[in-house]
């Protein structure tokens, strides 16, 4: 409290002693307990009124001693388990976490990782999968500009995430504890298996197969790949100490419609420690149709070979780039693309008023929108022959089919002529237009449907640009070629809409994340988030069925099924309210990641120690750590001076205090007739 703040005070206690005294003691005649009481409640009031207006503030300061931060992580995964390094993880957890010295100097926190990263200290050793990005983007966030070390104790295999070594900051230096033992065993393994997931009828598909070995001595390996009961390919293959790795390619025969399951497998005569790693399974789903695609242009443009790419990254489809007097028959394809139609289009729109198929219509700066007038009804063109740029405008409304806003918004502005488009019947807008950000109330990308027909329309050209920009900001095309190749499902489709509308994979690997997604449409077709939607999962074997809902997301409903044992499993989709139901399968391949290791990944766990300049240790020289963390000088307890500021009074009850004694005072004089 300041010096001026006590002289307030006292000066405040000279007036209200003044007042209270010239009012019922100066200058009365005979002075009584009465007068002297009603002096005092004068006094507090008016004292505690220039107290409240004072506010007097007292400062208290304490020395506060802030440890250094050491987070001490540990592997939840299964693969420690595997290892039977899981009772030595333990040990090692509660005897860093446990030690005395350790706590003085320290501040202890202690999390837990596999698929996700949280703050505990139970271990059970049940993760399906290892992913220790996760700790490095975690402790960043918890430990924002901190100057500490990480203890961590895992095997190092990880089995989904980015690479671990580059992704921790410069200010943490890392102590890995090398789970498992480290002794190299003969093994041979299947490291990894490329094959497509789609393939057509009677068409053969490849298996690229990489094969790994560990061991000290020549090794005649045999490797086969089979079906059921039928072996369709196999070979021997020979590893040495200086040949330990060999890549193996099979064209495989499609011969049945649907999901087909194959079991890719090595072994030898050697006995192995580990042999969940020497098969893998692995599903194809096998087509009886692929889509034909033909992209007509009187044009070179980059957009055409941006579309052709990114069509075809569908393994179903298949795109022919062609000019409209190249063209001989339409029957050869399933959808057009019609880029920057002109007058050289007449053939080309008469000869499918027969054929109809669907087709998609991208406009652009070399556009006749005459002639478009002409030969289409769902949009009217009053443009000029000057051209604009048109940001893009996301509609999350649209139903038509299930699509993500991955940024359209942030795109690069397609160009078209200016003018205005106006709709002429039933259009479905996906993404409306701006210019600089003004919303023109134009479609951009809109579909249509008229008579079992389906059309698109793109109004503007340079949509390579939006192909690059989601590369960019996602690292992969993925995105945008989903997205394109969602167009072309539904203008290969000629199905009538459906109510009822579920997305699923055919098939998933053990310790994958199952999720289910459904959308639900009204009599109007638009989404409906009230719907109530429930699924039944039958395993085909067992006969058990387990019965799911599922919960309303971003215009989608959601369920996921994860902890699902292997196998085949039909299910049944239902909307409680419309008893609209829906009927698929899948399957779940035996494939455990979490199984394929025989040793602790020491030199990446020694990488990531050297890339921090910490150091890795191993579960005899725990002590050795102890000592290391507690002789370290750079990690100083910091004493910090911490000033907090309160008020002395609280106002609320000052007030109330006024109030009574004010209330007392007038109660007094009434009660004495002095009123």
């Amino acid at each position: 409290m300041t010096a001026s703040t006590i002289l307030l005070l006292l000066l405040s206690l000279l007036i209200a002693g003044s007042l209270s005294f010239f009012q019922y003691i100066y200058k009365v005649k005979s002075k009584s307990k009465v007068g002297l009481f009603l002096a005092f409640l004068r006094f507090l009031s008016v004292f505690l009124v220039l107290l409240l207006l004072i506010n007097p503030i007292i400062t208290t300061s304490k020395l506060e001693i802030i440890k250094t931060p050491l987070p001490i992580v540990a592997d939840n995964s299964s693969s420690v388990s595997f290892l039977k390094a899981n009772e030595n993880a333990v040990e090692i957890f509660k005897k860093i976490t446990s030690n005395k010295a350790i706590q003085e100097k320290f501040e202890v926190q202690t999390y837990l990782f596999d698929t996700d990263f949280r703050q505990s200290d139970s271990l059970n050793f049940k993760g399906n999968q290892t992913n220790i990005d996760l700790v490095s983007k975690n402790l960043k966030s918890i430990y924002k500009n901190a100057f500490y070390p990480t203890v961590i104790i895992t095997d190092g295999n990880q089995t989904s995430g980015n690479d671990y070594v580059y992704s921790f900051g410069e200010n943490n230096k890392v102590y890995p504890v090398v789970l498992g033992d480290t002794t190299k065993v003969l093994d041979l393994k299947i490291n990894q298996l490329n094959v497509n997931r789609y393939a057509f009828l009677k068409n053969k598909f490849p298996a690229e197969v990489f094969l790994q070995y560990s061991g000290t001595k020549n090794v005649t390996a045999n490797f086969s790949i089979s079906q059921g009961n039928e072996v369709l390919h196999k070979q021997n293959i020979s590893f040495s100490p200086s040949k330990k790795t060999a890549i193996v390619n099979v064209l495989l025969p499609a011969e049945k419609v649907g999901l087909q399951i194959y079991k890719a497998k090595i072994d030898s005569k050697e006995s192995e420690k580990n042999t969940f790693n020497n098969s893998k399974n692995f599903a194809v789903e096998v087509m009886d149709q692929k889509t034909s695609v033909a992209i007509v242009s009187v044009i070179n443009h980059p957009d055409i070979g941006a579309l052709k790419r990114a069509i075809e990254s569908n393994s179903q489809h298949k795109v022919t780039v062609v000019k409209p007097n190249e063209i001989k028959s339409l029957q050869d394809y399933n959808v057009l693309i019609l880029y920057q139609p002109t007058t050289a289009f007449k053939s080309v729109f008469d000869a499918n008023e027969k054929a109809r198929l669907n087709t998609f219509i991208i406009t652009g700066t070399v556009t006749d929108f005459s002639f478009l007038n002409q030969r289409q009804s769902n949009f009217i063109f009053k443009m000029s022959g000057q051209s604009e740029d048109y940001l893009a405008g996301f509609d999350s409304k649209f139903n038509l089919f299930a699509v993500d806003n991955f940024g359209f918004e942030s795109f690069p502005p397609l160009q078209n002529s200016y003018g205005s488009i106006s709709t002429n019947g039933n259009v479905d807008v996906l993404l409306s237009a701006k210019i600089r950000n003004i919303d023109t109330k134009a479609p951009l990308l809109s579909f249509t449907e008229n008579q079992g027909r389906r059309s698109a329309y793109l109004f503007g050209e340079n949509s390579w640009k939006w192909r690059l920009q989601s590369h960019v900001d996602n690292q992969s095309f993925d995105k945008y070629d989903v997205f394109v190749n969602k167009i072309m499902q539904y203008l290969a489709s000629t199905n009538a809409k459906k109510s009822l509308v579920v997305n699923h994979e055919n098939f998933y690997n053990t310790g994958e994340s199952i999720e289910i997604t459904a959308q639900y449409f009204n009599k109007n077709y638009d989404f409906d988030d009230k719907a109530s939607l429930t699924i039944a999962v039958t395993n085909v074997k067992t006969k058990q069925t387990k019965n799911f809902d599922f919960l309303k997301g971003n215009n989608t409903f959601k369920v996921n099924l994860d902890g699902l044992a292997a196998g085949s499993y039909n299910f049944s989709v239902q909307e409680l309210n419309s008893k609209a139901s829906y009927s698929g399968h899948f399957e779940i391949l035996d494939f455990d990641i979490e199984k394929q290791f025989v040793n602790p990944d020491v030199q990446k766990l020694k990488q990531l120690a050297a890339q921090t300049k910490g150091t890795a240790f191993y579960p005899n020289q725990i002590d050795t750590l102890i000592k290391t963390l507690l002789e370290n000088e750079e990690y100083k307890a910091i004493q910090k001076d911490v000033v907090t500021k309160s008020p002395l009074i609280d106002w609320k009850w000052m007030l109330i205090l006024i109030a009574v004694f004010l209330s007392a005072e007038w109660f007094v004089r009434k009660y004495n007739g002095m009123l």
